[in-house]
This record gives structure tokens, C-alpha cells and sequence, in this order.
């Protein structure tokens, strides 16, 4: 089960790679997308608390509720944020019933579900701000398990989760299978899957 102790150990992987480049112009854009290094690091923040403050809301929609890390400040400021961000929602989820629900567009999640979502933002756009920096990233297999598990319950195994993870989140092709251009994950109760590849 993804929960709040994932938080931390995906936070901690994460934010411990991105500070060994800190001295880096993340200024770049990111091959593939239109984002900056910076801003894609901010985004993960962004990410990590919206999704706490989501499970809090209990569906609530909140749109009263604004928020933005800016991505104009320091690298380490940045990565200071993403990592504090991560724990502010690994303590929402620790701390949250077994029964909460907070909404999200690809379904009602719940704890494991929002805990999940984090995990794979801060992987994946990780691994985004590496091939921006142009450097590889590799997180421990058991982290890219989990994530995969919770949230792509369809995705067949080949033995490397994470490069099963990057091809689930539509970033490379894989053993034959082409690169996903639409892509979503299942983030509802697990017990609540139909059994079917999720759909956008």
C-alpha cells in the first residue's frame, strides 16, 4: 500500500537527486514539453499540496482556493518547497480515516490514491527535470512498484517497474509497446476497479 511513509522515502530520493544540480541553469526547457527545469520542479510541488489539500476538502471543490509556487527563485528554494510540500501531504494522508474521499478528474481518491498521484508526480517529472538537466535518473525499483501497483493495476509486469512506471505515464516505449500519447491511471479505491484500462 502507497502511504505516508512512500511520501517521504519518494520525497527524500527526489529532492536529494535534484539537489546535486542545483548549480545548474534551470532556466532550460525540458526536451518534449514547454517547460523550463524550474518549472516543472514547481509544478511537483504545486502537485504534492494540492492533493492534500483535496483529500482535506473531502470533495469540496474549493474554488475560492488559489495557489502557485513561484518559479522564479532559487533552485534550492525550489527543491526546499517540493520537499516541504511532500510532507505536508504525507502528513494529510497519515492522518486521514480510511474512509475520506477527496476529488480528483480521474476519480474520488482515496488515502493510498493521493499518496499514489504524489509518488508519481515527483518520479516522473524528476525523471522530467533529469532529461532537462541531461542526466538519467533511477529511482529504487520498490518506489516505481508501488506507484505502478496503486495506480496502473493493468500495466503488465516485465521485470524493471520503473521503466514500466515511465512507459505507464506515456514518457518512453517499452518491451515492443509504443509510446502512450493518452494515458491515465486509476486513483479511486483499488477495491472500485473494474478491471479495465482507465480511460481520460
Amino acid at each position: 500500500m502507497v502511504d505516508e511513509t512512500v511520501i517521504r522515502d519518494t520525497a527524500l530520493v527526489c529532492a536529494e537527486f535534484l539537489r546535486g544540480f542545483t548549480d545548474r541553469d534551470w532556466g532550460v526547457e525540458v526536451p518534449g514539453m514547454d517547460m523550463s527545469i524550474a518549472a516543472v520542479v514547481a509544478h511537483i510541488a504545486d502537485g504534492c499540496l494540492w492533493y492534500a489539500i483535496d483529500l482535506s476538502a473531502e470533495g469540496k471543490s474549493l474554488q475560492a482556493a488559489e495557489h502557485g509556487v513561484k518559479v522564479d527563485t532559487t533552485s534550492t528554494d525550489l527543491v526546499d518547497t517540493l520537499e516541504t510540500y511532500a510532507n505536508v501531504v504525507a502528513s494529510v494522508v497519515g492522518a486521514a480515516s480510511s474512509s475520506a474521499r477527496g476529488f480528483h478528474p480521474l476519480g474520488n481518491a482515496d488515502r493510498s490514491g493521493f499518496a499514489a498521484m504524489a509518488c508519481d508526480e515527483m518520479l516522473i517529472h524528476t525523471n522530467d527535470a533529469a532529461s532537462g538537466l541531461g542526466v538519467d535518473f533511477v529511482p529504487p525499483q520498490r518506489l516505481a512498484d508501488q506507484v505502478l501497483r496503486r495506480l496502473f493495476p493493468w500495466v503488465d509486469r516485465s521485470g524493471d517497474s520503473w521503466s514500466d512506471l515511465l512507459w505507464a505515464n506515456g514518457r518512453i516505449a517499452h518491451q515492443g509497446k509504443d509510446r502512450l500519447t493518452n494515458w491515465a491511471w486509476h486513483c479511486a479505491p483499488l477495491e472500485d476497479w473494474n478491471g479495465e484500462i482507465a480511460q481520460r
